[in-house]
């Protein structure tokens, strides 16, 4: 009886697994139309998003009579009571882990019981590991230790396993051993890079064996195909693509008037920017890969030749949103350095990182999208921008086969071109 009842298991386990792929990867694609939209006490602006909210909230008409409609049963619906393992390379402000949460919360939505592991965390205490671990364990997420008897357990027991970017694979190995036959069956492996020193072995090679594989763009999805084949001889699983999108709050911020005018002249006058500034933004992780360095040399440089051509422009500043000083890296000190010894202090304004983008895209004037890392994906805060109607400068690498880095005279003409736009 055991053993019939395990060949019946393993020959239905494909179908169920089929359409909970599926289901999983369309309810993503529809997640960023899905209100999320976190409140974080990590920037001091973001207290005040909420206060400003408030503000137009009395402002605004008067409250319509309320209308009652039954809302429709959700997709996921299905998943109601299953268990789903989701693994993350690390807990950060940045995209995949962000999106990661994003399906978590709406996995919480239909009563699915999700399980969050962080593979990387510093030994000492993150505050900001410590918000976003909250936040979860707040909306019903199980947070649980990534290495131990613990975590083979529960990938065991779990129906669907989510494992987060390519660097996520050497976890398989290093915690779960002889059990990694058993898990690979129910394995969604989500992933966004396109750096080429991800396509080794360590990395990838049960890539070939897992459930299925969900990656941001066709390019992508078409470069690991290949790359794949020619560098390992590896063949990918069955690859869905999910393209990125924009969340629903973002996008009733981007379309309301009133808000972006009451957010703009309020990070503005945090600032001490005016108005009829013109100011440049780049929002990332502050890394030597997102090019902060090469944008500030540049902005530099515009103001060198707006007083040398003694052009009749506004004042221009520059804003880098993603600072981490807590984090005292080389990269960041040499950066701060840089605005000091060139005495642009009153010029560049350092905001440390958020989860609340929109106050800061309805305040800048132009976004500009350095990342100068191989491979380096097609960041979301573009089309986040793009939402906003802002003029978006994208100096880097969109498709993989090009590496070639544009140098500083290339984005220096970029911001001088739009310069000349606007004097115009």
């Amino acid at each position: 009886m055991r053993a019939m009842a395990r060949q019946h298991s393993s020959a239905a386990w494909p179908l169920l697994q089929r359409r909970w792929l599926l289901a999983i990867i369309v309810m993503i694609s529809l997640s960023t139309l899905i209100a999320f939209f976190f409140r974080s006490g990590i920037d001091p602006c973001d207290r005040t998003v909420d206060q400003l909210h408030q503000k137009l909230a009395r402002v605004s008409s008067p409250t319509p009579p309320v209308v009652v409609v039954k809302a429709a049963p959700s997709p996921l619906s299905f998943m109601k009571s299953k268990r789903v393992l989701l693994i993350s390379h690390e807990l950060s402000l940045s995209g995949g882990p962000l999106l990661l949460m994003e399906l978590a919360f709406l996995l919480r939505g239909v009563g699915t019981g999700v399980y969050w592991m962080t593979i990387q965390k510093p030994a000492e205490e993150d505050d900001v590991i410590y918000s976003l671990e909250q936040k979860m364990m707040d909306r019903g997420v199980q947070v649980l230790p990534s290495k131990g008897q613990g975590a083979v357990d529960a990938a065991l027991k779990s129906n669907l396993v989510v494992l987060n970017t390519a660097v996520a694979g050497k976890w398989l190995d290093a915690v779960l051993k002889e059990n990694v036959p058993h898990v690979l069956p129910k394995v969604l492996w989500w992933i966004h890079e396109m750096r080429g020193h991800y396509f080794k072995l360590d990395f990838v090679k049960h890539l070939p064996f897992v459930a299925g594989a969900m990656i941001d763009s066709h390019v992508t999805a078409e470069y690991w195909k290949n790359r794949t084949h020619e560098r390992l001889g590896i063949k990918m699983p069955e690859t869905y693509v999910v393209h990125l999108g924009n969340s629903k709050e973002l996008m009733e911020v981007a379309e309301d008037t009133i808000a972006k005018r009451v957010l703009r002249e309020h990070i503005r006058e945090s600032l001490g920017v005016r108005n009829e500034d013109l100011l440049f933004g780049i929002i990332n992780s502050v890394s030597r890969g997102k090019g902060q360095d090469l944008f500030l040399h540049a902005f530099y440089e515009s103001l060198q030749l707006i007083q040398e051509k003694k052009l009749q422009l506004p004042p221009i500043h520059a804003i880098v949103v993603g600072s981490d000083m807590s984090a005292q890296t080389k990269f960041e000190t040499e950066l701060r350095e840089f605005v000091t010894l060139e005495k642009i202090q009153d010029r560049v304004h350092f905001v440390n990182k958020t989860l609340t983008v929109a106050p800061y895209l309805a305040a800048i004037d132009v976004l500009v999208q350095n990342s100068q890392g191989r491979g380096e994906c097609f960041g979301r805060i573009t089309i986040e921008a793009m939402a906003f109607q802002l003029p978006v400068l994208v100096n880097k690498t969109i498709t993989p086969f090009n590496y070639s880095m544009l140098k500083l005279p290339d984005l220096l003409s970029l911001l001088w071109m739009v310069l000349i736009l606007i004097k115009w």
